[in-house]
């Protein structure tokens, strides 16, 4: 069927290392030593790399941590479904780049794949000439899900500043009797005087407050 799952190549792999001259370490599970050397041979016209094969799945997260790989590459062939589950596991576990070659698979597998973080599936593609351009895919749609990650827990970081300092300055209000702008302007004015963020010196007063069974209405 040659079913490709992943974002279009945008950027060389190499990327993935920033400032840094070290060569970009591939790890390659497979069992199959003669697919392996497929993706191995694929791989040398992708720059400066570094390649390491497994070829035993046991005990795998722990030896992928002693491996520490940039990138890492799984060939399957026809997994049963507990050896399929397993390998999402690992890839929600490690936080790399993982690319997935099955020479088979269904829609609930592909969607299984999607949701574990697998950043290439790639369905009965595993040919040479392929692999560079996979390595660049895998690294591309990484990069660019761990950034929306980011920016998703950056902005729900942000609301809970906003709720916090809104609690606290209800807090100012009640208690001191002065308005909004006053109670935020002593939340600033304090936070500058500490050093300090502003929704730390919220999230200290909601805390005293509750503490002191003072904060009332939330």
């Amino acid at each position: 069927m040659n079913k490709y799952v992943g974002l279009p190549s945008l950027c060389a792999a190499h990327k993935m290392r920033p400032m840094s001259d070290k060569p970009l370490h591939i790890l390659i599970i497979d069992e199959n030593r003669i697919r392996a050397s497929i993706i191995e041979d694929g791989l040398s016209g992708a720059g400066d790399v570094r390649v390491t094969i497994l070829d035993a799945t046991g005990q795998l997260l722990r030896r992928i941590v002693a491996i520490d790989p940039d990138v890492i590459f799984i060939d399957l062939e026809n997994p049963n479904r507990d050896l399929l589950e397993h390998m999402f596991d690992v890839s929600r576990a490690v936080k790399r780049p993982v690319a997935m070659f099955v020479d088979r698979s269904d829609q609930a597998s592909i969607e299984a794949a999607i949701e574990a973080g697998v950043s290439a599936y790639v369905v009965d593609g595993l040919k040479k000439e392929r692999v560079h351009s996979i390595l660049e895919t895998a690294v591309v749609r990484f990069n660019a899900f761990e950034r929306l990650k980011r920016e998703l827990e950056d902005a729900r970081s942000e609301l809970a500043d906003r709720k916090t300092i809104e609690r606290a300055k209800a807090i100012l209000m009640r208690t001191r009797g002065i308005a909004e702008p006053e109670a935020y302007a002593l939340l600033r004015k304090t936070a500058m005087n500490q050093n300090r963020r502003i929704a730390e010196i919220a999230e200290s007063l909601v805390m005293a407050a509750g503490m002191l069974g003072e904060e009332g209405g939330k």
